[in-house]
């Protein structure tokens, strides 16, 4: 609200509000899009829809701006999908449930661009954007495409959803009255069962936006950095 209230302040000829894919919550609507349901599933959800809602409100009033809902990013530089890419490359990776979860990914390029057309494209103004890959993948072609670029086998080992989603529950309600950091969160645990599919058409059409890089170079780009910077150890040549 504050950086709102100031940018009116001072003239800003355009204010861009970054919120998340997630103010969908878990993804009934395949593929979702702009215009579907929000159901925030958790804390942070529910505060970026609040923000979003403020920054879509001062835009109505007049101030020009645009939001954007970024997928799950990825890429050089990030470590949020590190712990992913080390289990599968360490061969201790477990897949909970079917692995047929839909993900939808944005390789940090193809975000930059997007966001860059939210700031300077003349009919963005007042609009909503979901800026994500071309397309959605399950789970499973994920791990894969991760193994197949660390260079080392594709993880067999599946077990079922259930004792991951009591065991987070479990440690959620033994440790928080203890002050103590849960280690294994149900908002974590969801990673294998909520849906995330989304539709880019929106900003195709009004933007021209068009995401360059498939998943398969964006999966090698990243695991070349993570090696590079040291994140993994490279345990074979193909890496």
């Amino acid at each position: 609200v504050i950086v709102l209230e100031e940018a009116k302040k001072h003239g800003a000829a355009r204010t861009i509000h970054c919120s998340t894919i997630g103010v969908h919550g878990d993804v009934t609507e395949f593929p979702c899009t702009e215009e579907s349901p929000l159901n925030p599933g958790d804390i942070y959800q529910v505060t970026k829809l609040e923000g979003e809602q403020a920054a879509q409100a001062a835009f109505k009033a007049g101030l020009p701006g645009v939001v954007f809902r970024p997928a799950g990013m990825y890429g050089p530089g990030d470590l949020r999908f590190l712990k992913l890419f080390k289990t599968v490359n360490d061969g201790r990776f477990i897949m909970f449930g079917s692995g047929e979860t839909f993900y939808h990914l944005v390789y940090i390029d193809d975000l930059i661009d997007g966001i860059l057309l939210c700031g300077e494209h003349p009919d963005a103004l007042g609009g909503t954007f979901i800026i994500a890959g071309d397309r959605w993948v399950s789970l499973n072609e994920w791990v894969a495409e991760i193994a197949k670029a660390l260079g080392v086998p594709q993880p067999k080992l599946r077990l079922p959803f259930w004792p991951l989603a009591a065991g987070a529950a479990l440690c959620e309600t033994l440790c928080k009255p203890l002050g103590i950091e849960p280690p294994i969160h149900s908002r974590r645990a969801s990673f294998f069962v909520k849906h995330r599919a989304f539709s880019i058409e929106r900003a195709r059409r009004v933007l021209g936006y068009d995401p360059k890089v498939p998943l398969a170079e964006g999966v090698r780009r990243t695991a070349r950095w993570y090696i590079d910077e040291g994140h993994i150890t490279r345990r074979s040549a193909a890496a």
